[in-house]
This record gives structure tokens, sequence and C-alpha cells, in this order.
């Protein structure tokens, strides 16, 4: 029997309705209400049309374009933030225990959160110790040549260079307030490396967004969000650097204040270092004065270990006989004696007593400083990325629902008008106090990169609080050059107040107008091509903060004739470029036909594409040599057939077109609705 209801419905007996709804339904009733609108009258005049005839065949969905299926909806911001959703159970909804369990699950969580973040900061600490065990003597050794820090840029490179071995800006600029304390540099020369030292150390937090490459919006965000700050720190060098060589500006000021003020010396704060210290000093201790010693050129410090074995000493100093050369190297002429042909004098001689050894790991271990430096180096880098990848995974469980939004809400939104620009400066106020907290601008920018990535902080928030880290991390460097003792309290004081003048500064060139406010637009650029091209982000980290510095510091070697030679040319072309760019973009009348565009040019000279196809057929040789050598290892017998299988699938996988089997889809696709119609006229 059949329903009176479903009887009396005259267009549900249609069959072509019935072919149209199921073939929606397995779509998964993604079609429209306008093509429903605009399919039913055509259905009904085709089912009019060929009332009579028993078999019709059916026609395809008209053709698409391929491009459609690959291209991204042009509607969407790949900058806007992302809706962390919560896909669990609302609270309204959850009785008694289910609530004291998500309480307890999310106090557990916070409690991971706090502890992956410490072990994240403390391996940022052994990291910086292992780079000074590899490449501290090397970069004592760079300080030694004066003849090559007269020159700025060569000094603007060394800093640099110096800060990435031993990934702290605070080593490098405390090696050069002993150098200059020593008077084997003057502040002048000083200015330049401490430019170079603060480019350095933003290096780290451009290195961790490296570990969120697995997802390409993510890794969009993140980039973008750790490579503004390295934007800021080179358009400020390029501006601030030639301003300081015409007119020593900043040398000038920080002279005035260091003699305005009659500042005594005091005593650094340790803050985050009493929680962070007992891991890492029971882990590896350094002595600092070794590279302090190579810098200022004492012949014993090049064969000491930098590896801190006796943590207390006793020094006595007596009065002792001392045969000397002849009487003017007498301490005085009332304690100098001739003893035949022997001139004696009494001199303070100092002697020290090693008390107690120290109590860290690699105390006793008879390796080399390079060795141990290598060791510390895997183990720090495998700490920190585990520690980073776990803190992201976290972070996007808790960060859901009403969390998230009142999160996004405070970190994200301006104060009403006319305050909105008051917002950022507090942002900048609030990166210098976590900074101060922390003592690093390393860690707190390493920290909020993640959050970057996953959508939590804007990019233009991200900015001001990578500023105010730059100002948090000088005035550490403030308190600590005024716990210096009183010979040196000066020239360590005004390097630290160099530093600060410095990244003032460039925060009033590049932050207060938002025109100017460049380096959040260049590090979106880069952002977009290292989300379609993530090899290029290694690319920019190769020639960044390694290519260019050494380039340059091999120039500087060779006299300042070769790097005006060399460089200026360069320097021409470049801005040449930039300035064809522009035009090309903003009026494009003004330029010749030929210049509106650079399609003139081959392919691979102005597309990423060709070197990307490139680098895809390099990777797929290099994993299938791999794989064809763990087949040699587990199954000699195969090897040949499945590496050659495997080498052409790859070879197909590098070429392969996604909107060609898009189409092949479409085709069943087309083939199952065939079916079903058929089924439905029977």
């Amino acid at each position: 029997m059949t329903s009176p209801r479903v009887a009396h419905h005259s267009p549900t007996n249609n069959p072509i309705l019935i072919y149209s709804n199921l073939s929606h339904y397995l779509r998964g009733g993604s079609s429209s209400k306008a093509e429903a609108q605009q399919t039913a009258p055509e259905n009904k005049e085709d089912h009019n049309d060929n009332q009579g005839n028993e078999k019709k065949e059916a026609q395809a969905s008209p053709a698409h374009s391929t491009l459609a299926l690959v291209e991204e909806p042009e509607d969407t911001d790949p900058w806007d933030l992302p809706e962390l959703k919560d896909s669990g159970i609302p609270w309204s909804a959850l009785d008694t225990r289910g609530k004291v369990t998500r309480v307890l699950v999310s106090l557990g969580k916070l409690v991971l959160l706090l502890g992956f973040l410490y072990m994240f900061i403390c391996s940022l600490d052994i990291l910086s110790s292992a780079f000074q065990l590899v490449g501290g003597k090397t970069a004592g050794d760079i300080f030694q040549d004066n003849s090559v820090l007269a020159n700025p840029l060569a000094g603007l490179v060394i800093g640099v260079l110096v800060t990435l071995l031993v990934q702290s800006s605070s080593t490098s600029s405390s090696i050069v307030v002993s150098m200059v304390s020593s008077g084997l540099l003057t502040v002048q020369l000083a200015v330049p490396i401490i430019m170079g030292t603060n480019i350095g150390t933003s290096v780290t937090n451009t290195l961790v967004a490296m570990t969120q490459a697995g997802d390409r919006s993510t890794f969009r965000r993140a980039f973008a969000g750790a490579t503004v700050h390295d934007f800021f720190n080179w358009l400020s060098v390029l501006v601030l650097l030639p301003l300081e060589v015409a007119t020593g500006y900043m040398f000038v000021v920080t002279k005035l204040i260091i003699d305005s003020f009659n500042i005594q010396s005091g005593e650094a704060p340790d803050l985050l270092n009493v929680i962070t210290d007992p891991l890492t000093d029971s882990i590896i201790l350094l002595d600092q004065t070794v590279l302090t010693g190579i810098a200022t050129g004492d012949p014993l410090a090049r064969n000491k270990s930098l590896i801190k074995r006796w943590c207390q000493t006793f020094t006595n100093t007596s009065l002792m006989n001392v045969t000397v050369p002849g009487p003017e190297n007498c301490t005085s002429p009332s304690l100098c004696w001739e003893d035949g042909n022997y001139t004696i004098t009494l001199k303070n001689i100092s002697e020290t007593f090693n008390v107690q050894k120290c109590k860290h790991l690699f105390v006793n271990v008879h390796l080399s400083d390079l060795a141990v430096g290598l060791i510390l180096l895997a183990l720090s880098l495998f700490v920190l990325c585990s520690c980073l990848i776990l803190i992201v995974k976290l972070l996007n469980s808790m960060l859901k629902g009403q969390v998230a939004s009142v999160i996004k809400t405070i970190l994200n939104t301006d104060f009403p008008f006319p305050f909105g620009w008051v917002t950022g400066y507090i942002a900048i106020l609030v990166g210098a106090g976590m900074t101060f907290i922390v003592q690093s601008s390393s860690v707190f920018t390493s920290a909020i990169t993640p959050l970057v990535g996953i959508g939590v902080i804007s990019i233009e928030r991200a900015y001001p609080l990578s500023l105010g880290s730059n100002i948090g991390t000088t005035t550490t460097a403030i308190l600590a050059a005024m716990a210096s003792p009183g010979d040196t309290l000066a020239n360590a004081l005004q390097i630290a107040l160099v530093h600060f003048l410095f990244n003032i500064s460039g925060i009033l060139l590049w932050y207060p107008i938002p025109f100017t406010r460049i380096p959040i637009r260049l590090a979106k650029g880069l952002g977009n091509i290292t989300a379609s091209y993530r090899w290029f982000a290694a690319v920019y980290i190769l020639c960044c903060f390694f290519v260019f510095p050494l380039f340059v510091f091999s120039l500087s070697l060779a006299g300042w004739q070769a790097l005006v030679g060399v460089g200026a040319p360069l320097v021409l072309m470049l801005i040449i470029i930039i300035v064809i760019n522009v035009l090309q973009k903003q009026k494009p009348r003004c330029l010749p036909a030929v210049l509106r565009s650079w399609d003139f040019l081959p392919l691979w000279a102005h597309s990423l594409a060709p070197w990307d196809k490139v680098v895809g057929v390099i990777t797929s040789k290099c994993c299938c040599c791999c794989k064809c050598c763990q087949i040699a290892a587990e199954d000699p017998e195969h090897n040949e057939k499945e590496c050659l299988e495997k080498d052409q699938k790859t070879h197909t996988e590098v070429y392969d077109n996604p909107a060609m089997s898009a189409e092949k889809e479409k085709e069943n696709e087309i083939k199952i609705e065939l079916e079903i119609l058929k089924k439905t006229r029977l």
C-alpha cells in the first residue's frame, strides 16, 4: 500500500527529480539554492519532452575550468585570524562529574604548558652555551683584528656573525665592553658592532618558525611574525648606520648622558635566571673570562678550556723576591738590589688555588670543547623543537571556543576612537616588560612566534611586541652594565645606552606613522612566498644571516677599494630594481613598454616556479636514494626493481597536475549519476 500523502505528491514520482536529489545527497548537499531552482524547470521540460521514450542518454555536466580546482577563493584573506572552534561538549551540557573532569584536565594542560615553556627557555640557554663551545674562540679571534673593525660595515657584519656563533647578544656585547675597557676598541668603533648584535639575535625566532612548516597557512603567519623582527632591524641599520658614520649622533648623545649623571655601580637583578640556572648550571657551566681573554689578546686564554671546572678558587697574593732583567724593571729603587749578575726586586705575586669543583655533567669528561659543544647542540635542538611542537599542540587544544575569543579580543582589539593609537604603544610596553622578566629577547620573540602561527596574535600586534622586546633586552643590558666594576662602568654603560638609543630611534622611524610600518608589509610578502615555496625560508635564512655577512666580511678583508668596487654596482642595481618594481605597481605608464613587466627576462630570472621544480626533482631523487639504500640493506634481491618503480612514480608525481586528478574524480561522479538515473527509471 502506498501512503496517500506520497501518492498525491506528484513531483516525487518524477525519476529525474529523484536522480537529482540522490546525486545531490551523494555530493554532500553542496548544491546551492539557485542551482536547485534552475534545475527544477529544466528537469520538468525534459520529462515532458521524453515521456514516451523508455531509454534516454543522460548528458554530463558542463565542463569547468581546471584552474578553479586548484586556486584559492579570491574573497578569503590568508592573513585573517582563523576561528579556533570548540568541537567538544558545551559547558552547560556537562554534568558535575564532567565539569570536574574538564577543570582537572585544563589544569593539567596548564601545568604541562608551563613545564614545556620552562624546558624551552632552558634549551635556548643550553643552545647558546653549545654555540659558544663550538665557535666561541673563533668569535674571539674575529674581534681581535682591529684594522677590519675600523670599517663600520665590517664592524656591523662582525657583530652579526659573532652573535650567530655564540647565539647571545649579551655575550657578544660583554666582549665588546671588555675590549673597550681594555683600550683595544673605541666606543665609536663599537657602535656598528652593537647594531650587528641586534640583527644576529633575531635569527632564533626565525629558526623557531621553521618548525611550523607542516601547515601552509600556519607557516605563512609564523614566518611573517618572526621575520617582521628581522626587517625592522635591517631597515633600522640601513638608515642609522650611515647617519652614525656621518654625524656620530648616538655616540654624542650617550656621551652627554654619561657625563651629566654621576652613576654609581650597583648590582643587576636576577629574575628568570633564579629559576633556570639550577637546571642549566647542572648541565654545563662556561668560563666567560676565556672569551674575553682571547678577544683582548691574552696568549694564555687560547690554551684554556671554555668549560668551567673549578667553581670555587682562592687567590693568595704575597710579596716575593723576583729576578728581573735590570734595575729599570724594579718596582721601586728602594726595593731593588743586585746580587752578582742578577737584579732582584720585590713584587706582589698572585697564586690561585682550586678549592671546589663544579657539579655539572661535563666537569670530569675528557672531551674537547668542540665535541662537548656538538653534543649539547644536538640535544638542545632536539629538546627545543620537541618542546615547541608540544607547546603548539597544547595551545591548539586549550585555546578554543570562548577562551580563544576572549584572548583574541584582549590581544588584538584596539581602544575605542580616538584612543586606538595608544594600543600599539601599550603592546610595546608589554613586550619590554615581559622581555625584562625573562631576561632575553630571543626567548620572548620565540615564545610568541607559535602564537602568531596558530592565529591567536595577529602580525599587526606581534610587531609592537617585538619592538618592545628590543627595548626590554637593552634595559637588561643597562642594569648589567651598572653592575660592572668602577673602571669599566662608564664604557659598559655607554655601550648599553647606544644599544637602547638605536632601538628607540628605529621605533621612531618605523612605527608611529602607519604608513612607515614597512616591516609588516615586507614580512607579509615574504610569508606569502614561503607559504607557496617552503624551501625559500631556508634560502632566506642562509642568505640573510650567513652568506651576505660573510660576503661583506670577505670584501672588508680585501680592503675598502674592493668593498666599494664590488658593493657600489650591486647596491645601484638593487635600487634600480626596487624603483622599477614600485613604478610597475603604481605608475606603469611612466615606464617603457618593455619594462612594464619582467616578461622579457627568462622565466627563472623573475619567477620561483622553475626553481621549485628543480627543488622538487632534487628532493624526489634524494628520497628515492634513501629508500633504495634502506631496501638494499633489508632485501638486496628486490633492490633494483622496486627502486626503479619508485623513481618513475616519483617523477610522475612531481609533474602531476592536481587539476587532472580532480577531472578524473568528476568523471567517476558522472558515471555514478548515470547508474542512479538508470535505476530510478526502472
